[in-house]
């Protein structure tokens, strides 16, 4: 089987990162957004699937927007993309879900987003933001269709533990 280009491909799937995220992390008009990327160096190997951007890297779609030193995104033997991995001191991913919701924003030391999943993984200092709420901890694991977040103290990858934090905001209440 002939498989297009991988620059092709490449672009293919960093326009579907949005696209996978629907309606629970992604703005109507993200996936027709122009993508663009900036980065020291781009590495890229058709054979292994992969693109890997190198310093202080910049990927933005709409109101989509993934950081970090190394940015490294993987696409499967039909040209799909399946995960994209930023690392750095803090790697970063933002999205404003609704035009009426406040921006969902992730911090860690490595964020990893699982596109037939629908997961985010937050690892080693990692910090979600909704709105007023915060979550905190060695690692966060959100799932977007059904909104789920799951903390722990230790995971794989984490030297020491860190405490799970949360601070929810109380829902306001009409006024009588």
């Amino acid at each position: 089987m002939m498989r297009p280009p991988l620059a092709t491909l490449l672009a293919l799937s960093l326009a579907a990162l949005p696209l996978a995220a629907g309606p629970a992390l992604a703005l109507e008009g993200d996936a027709s957004a122009p993508i663009q990327v900036e980065a020291d160096r781009l590495d890229l190997d058709d054979r292994a699937g992969t693109a890997v951007y190198r310093g202080d890297v910049t990927i933005t779609q709409g109101s989509m927007r993934l950081t970090g030193e190394r940015i490294e995104i993987r696409r499967n033997a039909a040209g799909r993309l399946t995960r994209a991995t930023a690392t750095g001191k803090r790697a970063y991913l933002e999205q404003k879900p609704a035009p009426d919701e406040p921006l969902v924003r992730g911090w860690g030391r490595t964020v990893v987003y699982h596109v037939a999943e629908r997961r985010i993984e937050l690892i080693d200092q990692a910090e979600l933001h909704q709105g007023g709420d915060t979550f905190d901890g060695g690692y966060l694991e959100y799932f977007l269709d059904r909104r789920v977040v799951q903390a722990r103290s230790a995971a794989e990858g984490i030297e020491e533990r860190q405490r799970v934090r949360m601070t929810l905001e109380p829902e306001q209440q009409d006024a009588p």
